[in-house]
Order: structure tokens, then C-alpha cells, then sequence
């Protein structure tokens, strides 16, 4: 509830510091003495956008600060949320800066005006005769039925669970429109990576098979010249072998002559030997020697392919076409995985949409149970109100869309007067008929939540008499469950006030000034003896207010 409120150098305002107390409040004052600057002020601190030419004295720091007692309304979690202390006794503060910038506090805490409208849903509403016409939007009538309904629990698992479906078909059709671009490079892929596996690149040696391919392709030559170094080494009396068994004798006769001539004996026996060994192994070379077209050919074949696949995929190592080979299996691999992919979170997209379905179901059937409660509730209160011929028909069809609150579509219907036919409240209702059918709709939904405090500003406008009273009568119930404050020009609804302010104008030497003033028992029978009879009070206004008083 609203506790107090400091308003200074706004408007007409010079300094402003009220408290308020439970109950019904009533708020009076002739046109034009300032009702709407309260009320402009209030909305500072719920979230409303500032504006210099609102401060008073411009040079000078404009305030608006509000507390509210908080503490059966269980809204620990949303200041956790909004990363804001907690405290039962909750204060708001805004200020305007002579710079036109603004700042706002909660609790001390510097808030964005985004958290000041997100908390003030659930401190005041602010109700005007503007304000029914959200009495016509589907919103706000499935937000009725559903608190009469208790389906806060089920609306708040449908809702977490409708996310999810959404997200599983985003997903799913990413999944579908990925297999529709993969099918387009399949084909071409899976020819890439066949081409790739044929040749088995793991098991060849490029340096290997370019050199078996020399061998096979200059046989001729190897054997000539393998034949002509082994006449070199081994021609009889001439050959460089016989040469070195001649040397070596020679070299031998002198080797017992001293160390140095017995070394180089030797090395030139271990020369003699190697080259031994040198025309064995040439004479192996040429044994293998051996001519095969096939086999060169088929090296020659390999090769080409090699060579081609190194020009295509833009590489030069055996090592990269592998790679691409593996990366070419993983694209196909995942193409013809994709069909389980998409089958699999079709079965999770119809597992939730039973679950939906079920939750939906649940919704739509405590809607069901509470709207004939609804109905005869509105259809009672409305005849209190001077309506006695009004009629509801609200009708709850399924439809096949997952909506953001169930699958239900509603249809508000009413009737004012008999003979006429049932039509939207839109089309329907009067201006005054709406603020009495938003009045009843309230004191009903205080009968089943806890609702913030609330605020009629001149919702009685068009209304008098007997009518008059039982409205006052709807907020002095209200006023039992919830702080009610009502601001009216209509004396019998001022006189049902638990508390009452009275808005006017006083005039200084240079400026106006705006004041409200908490009004004592014989201040209250002036206030409202002036409302029935103007400044010139009566006798009998007097004795009418305090009739209406008492």
C-alpha cells in the first residue's frame, strides 16, 4: 500500500508531504485545483518519462518520492530480478535536474525506468475512465477469468513448456533446411570422397612410386650403364680391379719397411676389397633388372591420377588429400545422418505438443468451471450499479494455434438492454457503462488475488443518485481487502471515505500554488455540503452531509 508521498517543486506543487493509511481515501477538490498533478506526480514514480517543463522553479532539482508498505505482496523474487534490495518499506524516488536529465532510486538504488514500470504493476493502478478500454482488449479479459480461474501455476508451466516447442521447431527446421542445402552438394561430395577412397591413399608412398616408376621407365639405360661400370671395375689386365691387385702387390713388397708404408698397403687392400663388394652388388643390380610394361603402366596410371587429384583439390602431399577425404566423409556422413536427426526431434516436437495439449486442456476446463461464477457475479453487481438489464455471454472455443495463454479463443459478449442483441463490449458499452463494468470487475478479482493498491480517478463521471451510492458502496468493500483510493466529485461517494484529502489552489503574491489537505470530521461535512450545494452553504446541505456521514 501507498504510505506517503513527497512532492516537491513540481508543477504547481511548491513542497507536498502526505501520509495515507488503509482503507478508502477520498480525494475531492473543484476542477482544475490540482487533482491531476497528484496524479502526474504519482506517475513519475511509476515509471512515466520526465520533462523540464514540468519542475516548477526551473533552477532548481525537482522530487517525487513514494513508500509503500510491500509486505504481503511477495515480491522478493521480482527485486531479485531487478538486482534491487529488498525492503518491506519500499520508497521510490524520482528527480528531474535543472539539466532536464532525470534519475531514479528504489531503496537507494539507481534504477532504469524500465524496473520502476515493472514494479509499479504490482504497488498501484492508476484507473481512469481512459483506462476501460482495456476492458475490450482479449488480454486483459483472459487475465479476469484466469485469476478467478487459480490458473497462475498452469499458465506458468504452459508457458515455459510452449518455449520450448517453439525452440524445438526452430530447430527442427534448421535441421531441414541444412539437409536441403547439404542434398544439393551430396551427390558431388559423395563423387569427391569415392574418388578419393578408390585410389587408397593411406597405403602409398609417393616418393616410392616416383622412384619404381624411373626404374621401370629407364631400364635400357640402368642396364647399360650398370654393365659398362662393371667393365670398368673388372676388364681383364685393364679393369680398375686388377690395376688395384697390381698396386696392392707392389705395396706389399715395401710394407715391412716401415709403419707408414705398411698403412698404405692397407687401405689399399680395404679399397680393393670394397670395390670386391662394389661388382657383386652391380652384378645383383643387373640380375634385377627387368623389363615390365604392365607394371610401368600401372605406376604410370596411379601417378596421372595423383597428379590430376593434386591440380583438382588445389594441394601438393598425400597427407592433404587425406584430409580431405576424411572431411568429405564427415559432410556425407552427416547428410545421411540428418534423416535421424529430423525424425528424432519430430518425435520430441510430438511429445511436447501432447504435453501442451494436456496443460491447454487443464486451462481451458478451470476457465470453463469459473465462468458462470464470472457472469452471475458481474450480471448481480451491475444491477446494483443501475444496470439491471445487463447481460454477459462468454463463450471459450478451442482453437488449433498454440497461443501465448492457452488454445482458447474468447468471445466477450454483452448485452445492456433487453431486446437488444449480445455484441463485443466495444461496440456495446457506453463510456459509463464500461467504468462501471471495469468497477465491478475489480471488486470481484479482490475477492480472489491480492491486488495492488488502486487509484479511480473520476470513474463516476456521468453518475448519480442512487447509482452513486452502491458505487461508493463497491469501494468501501474493496477498501476491506486492498487500499482504495478514489478521486470523485459526487458526494456520496466521498462520504464513504475512511480518510479524506481535499486538492485546491491558494494564491501568494506572485505565483499559485497547489496544496492537499488530510480534512478533519467538521472539515469533511463543509467539503461535502459544498459538493451538494456549491460555496453557498445551507442548512439543509449541511444537515445532508452530515446525513451522508453518519
Amino acid at each position: 500500500m501507498l504510505t506517503s508521498l513527497y512532492i516537491k517543486n513540481y508543477a504547481l506543487i511548491d513542497e507536498l508531504n502526505v501520509q495515507f493509511n488503509n482503507g478508502l481515501t477520498i480525494i475531492t477538490g473543484e476542477t482544475g485545483a490540482g487533482k491531476s498533478i497528484l496524479l502526474g506526480g504519482l506517475s513519475l514514480v511509476l515509471g512515466k518519462r520526465a520533462d523540464l517543463s514540468q519542475v516548477k522553479t526551473k533552477d532548481k532539482k525537482c522530487i517525487i518520492e513514494a513508500s509503500f508498505d510491500i509486505a504481503n505482496y511477495n515480491l522478493k523474487p521480482l527485486f531479485s530480478n531487478l538486482d534491487i534490495d529488498y525492503d518491506v518499506q519500499t520508497i521510490i524516488r524520482r528527480e528531474i535536474l535543472p539539466s532536464g536529465k532525470s534519475r531514479a532510486f528504489i531503496n537507494d538504488t539507481p534504477a532504469t525506468l524500465d524496473s520502476l514500470s515493472m514494479l509499479s504493476l504490482h504497488l498501484i493502478d492508476i484507473h481512469s475512465q481512459h483506462q476501460t478500454q482495456q476492458l475490450t482488449e482479449n488480454d486483459y479479459q483472459f487475465r479476469v477469468i484466469d485469476a478467478l480461474a487459480d490458473n497462475k501455476e498452469n499458465l506458468e508451466v504452459y508457458a515455459q513448456k510452449r518455449a520450448e516447442y517453439k525452440m524445438l521447431q526452430k530447430s527442427l527446421k534448421a535441421l531441414i533446411d541444412s539437409k536441403a542445402e547439404l542434398i544439393k552438394e551430396y551427390d558431388y561430395n559423395l563423387f569427391l570422397m569415392n574418388e578419393l577412397s578408390e585410389i587408397k591413399l593411406e597405403s602409398i608412398n609417393l616418393e616410392d612410386l616416383e622412384a619404381q616408376y624411373e626404374q621401370l621407365n629407364n631400364v635400357e639405360v640402368i642396364g647399360e650403364k650398370l654393365a659398362s661400370a662393371k667393365g670398368i671395375l673388372n676388364m681383364e689386365d685393364q679393369g680398375v680391379i686388377d690395376q688395384l691387385n697390381a698396386i696392392k702387390q707392389e705395396l706389399n713388397k715395401i710394407s715391412g719397411f716401415g709403419k707408414v708404408y705398411g698403412a698404405i698397403a692397407e687401405r689399399v687392400a680395404s679399397v680393393h676389397i670394397e670395390l670386391n663388394d662394389l661388382l657383386v652388388e652391380l652384378d645383383d643390380l643387373e640380375d634385377a633388372l627387368s623389363t615390365d610394361p604392365q607394371e610401368l603402366e600401372r605406376i604410370n596410371s596411379q601417378l596421372q591420377i595423383l597428379n590430376n587429384l593434386f591440380q583438382k583439390h588445389s594441394v601438393s602431399q598425400i597427407e592433404d588429400l587425406i584430409s580431405i577425404k576424411n572431411e568429405l566423409e564427415s559432410k556425407v556422413s552427416d547428410t545421411e545422418g540428418l534423416d535421424d536427426a529430423i525424425k528424432k526431434k519430430e518425435e520430441e516436437i510430438t511429445n511436447l505438443k501432447k504435453e501442451l495439449n494436456n496443460i491447454a486442456g487443464q486451462i481451458s476446463k478451470k476457465r470453463k468451471t469459473i465462468l458462470p461464477i464470472l457472469t452471475q457475479k458481474l450480471e448481480g453487481l451491475l444491477s446494483d450499479l443501475g444496470m439491471p438489464n445487463a447481460k454477459f455471454k462468454i463463450e471459450l472455443t478451442e482453437g488449433e494455434r498454440f497461443l501465448l495463454n492457452g488454445k482458447d479463443n474468447l468471445q466477450f459478449l454483452f448485452m445492456a438492454n433487453k431486446g437488444s442483441s449480445f455484441n463485443e463490449l466495444k461496440k456495446s458499452a457506453s463510456g459509463g457503462e464500461l467504468s462501471r463494468i471495469m468497477l465491478a470487475i475489480k471488486s470481484i478479482l479482490s475477492e480472489y488475488i491480492q491486488l495492488p493498491s488502486i487509484m479511480f480517478d473520476e470513474i463516476d463521471t456521468g453518475v448519480s443518485g442512487e447509482i452513486s451510492n452502491k458505487m461508493g458502496d463497491i469501494m468501501k468493500q474493496m477498501s476491506t481487502r486492498m487500499q482504495v483510493f478514489a478521486i470523485t466529485h459526487l458526494p456520496q461517494i466521498a462520504a464513504k471515505g475512511n480518510s479524506h484529502f481535499k486538492v485546491f489552489k491558494i494564491d501568494n503574491n506572485t505565483t499559485t500554488e497547489t496544496q492537499l489537505k488530510r480534512l478533519g470530521e467538521d472539515e469533511r461535512v463543509v467539503e461535502i455540503a459544498q459538493m451538494l450545494g456549491g460555496m453557498n452553504i445551507t442548512e439543509s446541505a449541511m444537515a445532508h452531509a452530515k446525513q451522508l456521514l453518519n
